[in-house]
C-alpha cells in the first residue's frame, strides 16, 4: 500500500507588504520578491529602521592616559 502524507506547506507573510507566500523554496523569503527584500534592504541603508543601542560605556580618565602614553 501506499501511504499518503498530509504536508502542510508553511505560508507566511512578507514583512514588507503582508502578500502570503510559501517558506520552502522561496530564495527571497521572509520576503514574497525580490522587490520587497530590496525595499528593506534600502530603508536600512537609509536608516530609517535602527536598532536602539543602550549607552556606550564611559572611558576612565586613566585609561585614556595610558592610550595617549602608547
Amino acid at each position: 500500500m501506499t501511504e499518503t502524507k498530509n504536508v502542510k506547506l508553511l505560508k507566511t507573510r512578507c514583512p514588507r507588504c503582508g502578500t502570503l507566500t510559501n517558506w520552502q523554496g522561496n530564495p527571497d523569503r521572509p520576503f514574497c520578491s525580490p522587490r520587497c527584500r530590496q525595499i528593506d534592504l534600502g530603508h536600512w541603508a537609509d536608516e530609517t529602521y535602527r536598532i536602539p543601542a543602550g549607552n556606550a560605556p564611559q572611558e576612565d580618565e586613566e585609561d585614556a592616559d595610558r592610550k595617549d602614553e602608547e
